[in-house]
């Protein structure tokens, strides 16, 4: 027999039973398109965090008040000293190894001007927080170097479009509940970054906000680190300061480095578990091919041993089997990958800041697990038909 012959006289068994045919190839396709899109959304979600951390810095140190710690046989939550503006000048001027520090202040006020008014996310900061956070100006300029306790602001594009319209809001004043303020420069398009809509936000010096928010306590302070001062110093250089100024270990400091390591062990979590829906999928998928193989077999008995009567060899018969069972699985692989792509695609076109979309390993793997899983399938089957006895079979007629 030759090659096409033997792919004919497995596509003709295909072709005969379309219905079975179709429930098979579906049942593979579900499996592949479940994995092809459940780790596009994997991939989607580690591509936003990591863009996420790269618009926050990559070498930026965050102070956060507080500290939980355990001892014995029971949590405790360790006392929470606040974290002062006082704190902030002192590390500023001690703290060995930084490029530059801000402190910050959040809340969330309606900033108004005239008859119009929009409630927005505030933050308290300094000059530095400009270079720190790789902002340009549109128009104006930052708060100045020296100001943290003025009445400048700082509008984003959006927010100065809500409250002034079409005007020209640099030189004109606001008001923040009790409060005016001069605007004195507006934010280039930036979109969201580290958590916030830069676009639909204020900057007031840090002092001020204190007072208008009514904090005693800093929100977190952020630390530029110079690049020939590793992470890890820095870490330990910023807790053992607090440490020394409190007497007392009450602050967390993090960084982007830590924080994408913890994102990565729950990604390799999430890939584990995508990993076993994948194989659930496909072994039942596997199971429902070596199904209808042997179906197969029983049923074309006397075709095989035709064939066996006419010269044909145990092995030729076996590779039509196998190769009946591997064009169903790779043909259901190859629908299964159409369809999670477009579902991918789908959920983009809805949900576009999130950059959903399959790895190229994902893809290859869905594949290569496609033509794996109709080979072992098809095995049991093929060996069977391969073993038939001609004289048996033709027997049967």
């Amino acid at each position: 027999m030759r090659l096409n012959d033997r792919l004919g006289f497995a596509l003709s068994s295909l072709t005969a039973h379309k219905l079975r045919t179709g429930l098979t190839l579906l049942g593979m396709a579900v499996g592949i398109a479940a994995v092809i899109s459940l780790t596009a959304l994997a991939e989607g979600a580690r591509l936003y965090v990591m863009n996420e951390f790269l618009d926050l810095g990559t070498h930026l140190a965050v102070v956060l008040p507080g500290k939980v710690e355990t001892t014995g046989a029971m949590p405790w939550g360790g006392v929470v000293r606040d974290l002062t503006l006082k704190d902030f000048e002192l590390m500023d001027q001690r703290l060995e190894g930084k490029a530059r520090a801000a402190p910050i202040v959040l809340g969330t006020e309606a900033v108004s001007h005239g008859s119009r008014s929009r409630s927005m996310a505030v933050i308290g900061t300094t000059a530095e927080y400009l270079p720190i956070r790789r902002i340009t100006m549109a128009s104006g300029r930052f708060l100045a170097p020296s100001e943290t306790g003025g009445a400048e602001i700082v509008l984003g594009p959006a927010a100065a479009r809500e409250v002034f319209g079409i005007e020209n809001p640099l030189g004109r004043t606001v008001r923040m509940g009790g409060w005016r303020f001069r605007v004195v420069g507006i934010l280039e398009p930036k979109g969201r970054a580290g958590g916030f809509d830069m676009d639909d936000l204020a900057f007031i010096p840090v002092a001020t906000a204190m007072k208008v928010f009514n904090r005693a306590s800093l929100f977190r302070i952020i630390v530029e680190v110079r690049p020939d001062t590793p992470m890890t110093v820095m870490k330990g250089r910023l807790e053992k300061f607090f440490k020394d100024l409190h007497r007392a270990e009450d602050v967390t400091v993090v960084s982007p480095d830590a924080m994408l390591a913890s994102f990565s062990s729950i990604m390799r979590t999430l890939t584990l578990a995508l990993a076993g829906i994948a194989a659930i999928s496909l072994v039942v998928a596997g199971l429902g091919i070596m199904n209808i193989m042997l179906v197969s077999v029983a049923e074309r008995r006397e075709e095989v041993g035709l064939l066996k009567a006419l010269g044909g060899e145990g092995r030729q018969v076996l590779e039509v089997f196998l190769a009946e069972a591997v064009l169903l699985s790779a043909a259901g692989g190859v629908a299964g990958l159409a369809a999670g792509l477009v579902a991918v695609r789908v959920f983009v076109r809805f949900y576009p800041s999130f950059p959903a979309t399959p790895p190229g390993w994902a893809v290859a793997a869905a594949l290569a697990l496609s033509f794996l899983v109709g080979t072992l399938a098809g095995i049991l089957p093929a060996m069977r038909a391969a073993r038939l006895d001609p004289i048996r079979a033709l027997a049967r007629r």
